[in-house]
């Protein structure tokens, strides 16, 4: 299974091209004129996963952005770097790299908790934040040890990914099958299609990707127990000054509902739960017509409530 990079280059209501962020290339997808959205994507997907909001943000007269995370799709694929704390340095780099010096930061998944990242990190960056299926990372660790059958069974995948290279070469074994079967655990009962799975199984199918990914939720795992992760747990203590939506799927199976829900102490600024009946991890992709009119009514609101 070997997939070129020109693979990502879906065609669509959209333009692509590259942006350079400290010293990085990153592919991103852009569509229409406004503020700034930044869309970051999860595990095991890509930019696509963003299509139906980079149809119905810019008809609602934003300019959405959705860009392949370090390590995927198009984007440069270092041998490090995938720690939190670097990955908030790439997004604040992208808003500025987009000509701008704050956006509304919508990330899903691993792009959730870069998107909390960079709101605790570098708050003059993120305007409003809108974490989907991704609780605040210090909730998501104390939920690991104190949900053992909840949350930290949830995660087993994660646990698996911590053993070298065998993980890769599950992910990307027959064509990608083990992507599919992860997206059809995790997802409500109505996707992913067969289409859709095949387009993220061939994506895993970039050279680097399957290893990229995986140093994510390596770096997650291994820093609980090192100075590095202790700083950054540290760090993220501080409160978020930006208005937050948290969008969950009632169904999701990979991050449990009652591990996002804890998330609202961390945040002082007004802030908004919605779960989403029916719709398990990726409510964006599963729901996305109930997944937009809550965003978009909630982004128009002036002063969005608690």
């Amino acid at each position: 299974m070997a997939t070129d990079e020109a693979f990502v280059q879906i065609e669509g209501p959209w333009t692509h091209r590259t942006v350079h962020a400290g010293g990085t290339r990153f592919h991103v997808v852009e569509a229409g004129d406004g503020p700034l959205v930044l869309l970051l994507h999860g595990f095991p997907q890509f930019w696509w996963t963003w299509r139906h909001q980079l149809v119905s943000l810019p008809a609602a007269g934003y300019r959405a952005v959705a860009v392949d995370l370090r390590g995927y799709g198009a984007s440069d694929k270092p041998p490090r770097g995938y720690d939190l704390p670097n990955l908030a340095m790439d997004g604040a780099g992208l808003v500025r790299a987009l000509g701008e010096t704050g956006a509304i930061v919508v990330g899903h998944d691993w792009g959730g908790l870069l998107a909390w990242t960079m709101a605790a990190f570098d708050p003059k960056v993120v305007r409003r934040l809108v974490p989907v299926s991704a609780p605040h990372p210090l909730r998501l660790r104390a939920s690991l040890l104190t949900d053992p059958l909840g949350q930290l069974r949830a995660s087993g995948h994660t646990l698996g990914f911590q053993l070298p290279a065998l993980p890769e070469r599950r992910l990307t074994a027959d064509g990608g099958a083990l992507v599919g079967r992860l997206l059809d655990e995790w997802s409500g009962p109505e996707w992913p299609s067969e289409e859709d799975a095949l387009t993220y199984r061939e994506a895993f199918g970039i050279p680097g990707v399957a290893h990229c990914a995986l140093e994510y939720h390596r770096w997650f795992f291994r820093s609980q127990f090192r100075p590095d992760g202790l700083r950054y747990a540290r760090q993220m203590r501080a409160e978020i000054e930006a208005p937050t939506l948290q969008l969950h799927g009632a169904l999701d199976s990979c991050v449990l509902p009652r591990t996002a829900q804890g998330s609202s102490r961390f945040v002082a600024a007004p802030y908004r739960w919605r779960m989403l009946e029916g719709a398990g991890h990726f409510p964006h992709e599963e729901r996305p017509e109930e997944f937009d009119a809550e965003l978009v009514a909630w982004l128009a609101d002036p002063e969005p409530d608690r």
